[in-house]
């Protein structure tokens, strides 16, 4: 007992000696009202904050009302004049203070005419330029004033310069703040600070950090033309009234996350230069960010907008990040510019279209829609759809089915060629990225049940966003496919890529019209060969060397044009065209080669192969015509064989080639009935099979493209 006592008590007299830490320290000390007597001592003993010599003001109640005139001008003159007199910048703390009556830091710092041939050395170089760039724009302005005769004199434009850095932590300030035209070369710290009145910071420049973390505005908010410099921190600031940071530029990353927005807010006609982040932010009444200019990504991850958004005429650099987002009302991105690689990230956007409305340029906007997967994205894409068609915005609607199909098909990609986690071993997780203690956590878990998403690969625990991010395109999940489940995939993998490469999913007539045109190139100048180069030996039948530069030159054309229609519509040109050479060129091929390589020996060798109706020559609809004549006499005196000497006769057969792919054509050409080889015949039916499936597949895309025929199917 006698040693359990001795302990205790050098246990409690180690306590009691022992210095307290920082966060044990007891609370501040209740402000005290600020005397001359306590200014003036605090003026002549600045404090070292941070390596900067500061005017220490904090725990003050500092009494600025009209009734206390006699203080509030002392206040301003000595403050003014030590901040004159000292050489190196000087600082002022206020934080902890309570502000009584309005705050005017003009007469608190020093000012300058903004007009003048040389500017104080205490500028840096990107602040003369910011000055230069403000006497051009106000001169622009009186310019224009005097032009309109509202103003007959230029008043002189004075700004005020406060050198050193601001401190307002915590600060209440009890009357309103006129910061207008101010430029802080210090840093402006102020968190937790307390504004019950308006607030002007309109025209102000910050050189240096700015923080408002925590802040609470209960009145109006102007920062109306001011320039920050550095990073700005407003996250988990409350704005109560209105908030206007219209014109304004922000030259580094502004951080708005968590900020609380409950009056009408105006974001519009800013410069963001870097990240504008609006991660989780609450906005209760109406917002504006028109003709914003975003220069790179625009955060609004998991933000609430209960009241109408517009970013009309807006311009997106990189990507806007929707992901996790609440749309209650309407989203207007009308005229506005996303540039080449941006994007709106909707996954897991919370958006009812019955509700809620998202607007755009017709034909444009459903091209900005993204997801990384369609995993957990199928009802939000399902919305965006039903959005448009309740717009009647056609194509729109079509995009985003497009992405939702491409999405697909990417997955399906994955479980072909992707490593299943499910059955993979601990040395194949490891080397996809997976660490040692991830890979014994996924081969624990799938013990148990199998993984069958990649949201029950995130909740297993060790395994992060960033490691996910690194191996998700790699990774397949779900059972394992057998042989028979991996031959279907891989048939409706190439069937899929056969809508989206040909058709843009049946978005784009434009695309399948540009395939077509190659298609009647190819067939005809195919058909020309085999009809006109028939042998060489021993009397020639071959076309005459116009004829032959003519239909080359058709050719040539032809598929120019068609390259062109292509390139412009296509995502991917070059697999499209790569897709449909494999379809059009290796049969055809092989058949004219076998046909040259065996020779034509047979009947009417000299006339040829092809045979028209002449009894009615318009534009037709040809799609219950044959490629070759009935089998009966009557059809061969109705069909004539088409002239070998008419000067346009090599357009015959792309007239012939246009009525095999499209079932449409000029005139009834076929194939005559008797002495033709079967090599021939075999390959007039091949592109007459490949135009019944183009025809279906033009069929399938103009009922998804033209309005009318899209009710049929999505309003049932």
């Amino acid at each position: 007992m006698l040693f359990r006592f001795i302990a205790i008590a050098l246990l409690l007299s180690i306590l009691v000696i022992s210095p307290q830490p920082s966060w044990a320290s007891p609370s501040p000390p209740d402000a005290v009202p600020l005397t001359l007597e306590l200014l003036k001592a605090r003026l002549k003993a600045p404090v070292q904050l941070e390596g900067s010599r500061t005017i220490d003001l904090r725990h003050f109640v500092i009494d600025l009302r009209p009734d206390n005139a006699e203080f509030d001008n002392q206040f301003y003159r000595l403050i003014q004049e030590q901040i004159q007199r000292s050489a190196p910048p000087l600082g002022l703390d206020l934080s902890y203070s309570k502000i009584l009556g309005e705050l005017k830091m003009s007469d608190l710092a020093f000012r300058i005419p903004l007009y003048g041939k040389t500017l104080p050395p205490i500028f840096n170089e990107a602040e003369q330029a910011q000055f230069e760039r403000d006497r051009r724009r106000l001169s622009q302005l009186n310019q224009l004033s005097r032009s309109l005769l509202i103003q007959t004199q230029v008043e002189p434009v004075q700004i005020t310069v406060w050198r050193g850095p601001l401190l307002l932590a915590q600060t209440r300030f009890e009357g309103f703040i006129n910061f207008t035209n101010t430029f802080f070369l210090g840093r402006v710290e102020a968190q937790g600070a307390i504004f019950p009145q308006d607030v002007d910071w309109s025209g102000a420049r910050f050189s240096r950090k700015v923080n408002f973390s925590g802040s609470i505005f209960q009145g109006e908010v102007r920062f109306r033309n001011a320039i920050f410099f550095d990073r700005t921190r407003f996250s988990q600031v409350e704005f109560r009234g209105a908030v206007n940071f219209q014109s304004s530029e922000f030259q580094s990353a502004a951080n708005f996350n968590q900020a609380v927005f409950k009056q009408l807010t105006n974001f519009s006609r800013i410069l963001w230069q870097d990240n504008a982040d609006f991660s989780q932010t609450q906005w209760q009444d109406k917002v504006f960010f028109d003709r914003d200019k975003f220069g790179r990504s625009l955060f609004l991850t998991e933000a609430t907008f209960e009241k109408a958004v517009s970013f009309r005429q807006a311009q997106f650099n990189r990507s806007v990040n929707l992901r996790g987002a609440s749309i209650l009302d309407q989203t207007d991105f009308a005229d506005a510019n996303f540039a080449k690689g941006s994007y709106l990230n909707v996954a897991n956007l919370q958006f009812d279209p019955k509700q809620a409305t998202i607007l755009g340029d017709p034909g444009q906007i459903g091209k900005a829609f993204s997801v990384p997967n369609l995993e957990g994205n199928e009802i939000v894409m399902r919305n965006l759809v039903q959005n448009f068609w309740g717009l009647q915005q056609v194509a729109d609607a079509n995009e985003i089915e497009y992405t939702v199909e491409k999405l697909r098909l990417k997955e399906q990609r994955q479980q072909l060629i992707g490593t299943n986690i499910n059955n993979a071993t601990r040395w194949h997780l490891q080397s996809l990225g997976f660490s040692e203690k991830q890979a014994d956590a996924i081969i624990q878990a799938r013990e148990q049940n199998p993984i069958r998403s990649f949201n029950e690969l995130l909740k297993i625990g060790g395994v992060d966003f960033s490691t996910y991010v690194k191996v998700r395109d790699r990774i397949a999940v779900g059972e394992p496919l057998t042989l028979t489940g991996r031959i279907l995939m891989i048939f409706r993998g190439l069937g899929l890529s056969c809508l989206l490469l040909l058709t843009r999913y049946g978005t784009s007539v434009g695309l399948i019209f540009g395939i077509e045109m190659i298609g009647i190139a190819h067939f005809g100048v195919m058909f020309w060969l085999i009809d006109r180069f028939r042998r060489l030996r021993p009397k020639p039948i071959v076309p005459t060397r116009l004829e032959t530069l003519w239909s080359l030159g058709g050719f040539c054309v032809l598929t120019l044009m068609g390259l062109a229609i292509v390139f412009q519509s296509s995502d991917r040109p070059w697999l499209t065209l790569a897709y449909m050479e494999a379809t059009l060129l290796p049969i055809p091929l092989l058949l004219m080669i076998f046909l040259y390589w065996k020779g034509r020996y047979h009947n009417l060798l000299t006339t040829t192969y092809f045979v028209e109706d002449g009894t009615l020559r318009q534009l037709r609809f040809l799609i219950g015509r044959l490629p070759i004549i009935p089998d009966y006499p009557f059809f061969r005196e109705r069909y004539i064989p088409i002239l070998w000497d008419r000067r346009w006769g090599w357009l015959i057969y792309f007239d012939f080639s246009l009525n095999n792919l499209l079932k449409f054509g000029f005139n009834d050409i076929r194939l005559r009935d008797e002495h033709v080889p079967g090599l021939i015949t075999t390959l007039v039916w091949y592109q007459w099979g490949i135009g019944m499936l183009y025809f279906a597949l033009l069929l399938w895309t103009l009922s998804r493209t033209i309005p009318g025929l899209n009710l049929l199917i999505y309003f049932k």
